[in-house]
């Protein structure tokens, strides 16, 4: 959790993750402010959900293959959002739900274009 990456400011680096069904990934707040929180609608239906304290960190495992959306719940409208695609789902398939904040989706849409072309 970092205030500035490549993608921009307020940040999650690496903004994109691909791992493997039942690893954990664990968020490290570098600058204080941030937390780590499932994106209920950009999560897989029936697989555990997570929401950190601020100030906190935490780990995650992802037992479920799909793709996982995480937020920093008092940053999220300035677009601080990753993703993480747990087993081998089309990275182009994500898609920004319509409910959340516009710079949000503009972080998702630049997550999808940058790491796509890696």
């Amino acid at each position: 959790m970092v205030n500035r990456n490549a993608l921009g400011a307020m940040s999650y680096e690496p903004s994109y993750l691909n791992i493997q069904p039942g690893d954990t990934v664990k968020f490290i707040r570098t600058a204080p402010g941030h937390n780590a929180a499932a994106i209920v609608s950009m999560w897989p239906a029936d697989a555990k959900q997570y929401r950190g304290n601020i100030n906190e960190e935490i780990e995650m495992t992802f037992d479920k293959a799909g793709i996982y959306g995480i937020e920093c719940t008092p940053h999220m409208a300035m677009g601080m959002v990753m993703v993480i695609q747990v087993g081998k789902k089309d990275l182009p398939a994500i898609q920004a739900p319509k409910s959340l904040p516009s710079r949000a989706k503009q972080r998702i849409q630049t997550i999808k274009t940058h790491y796509s072309q890696q």
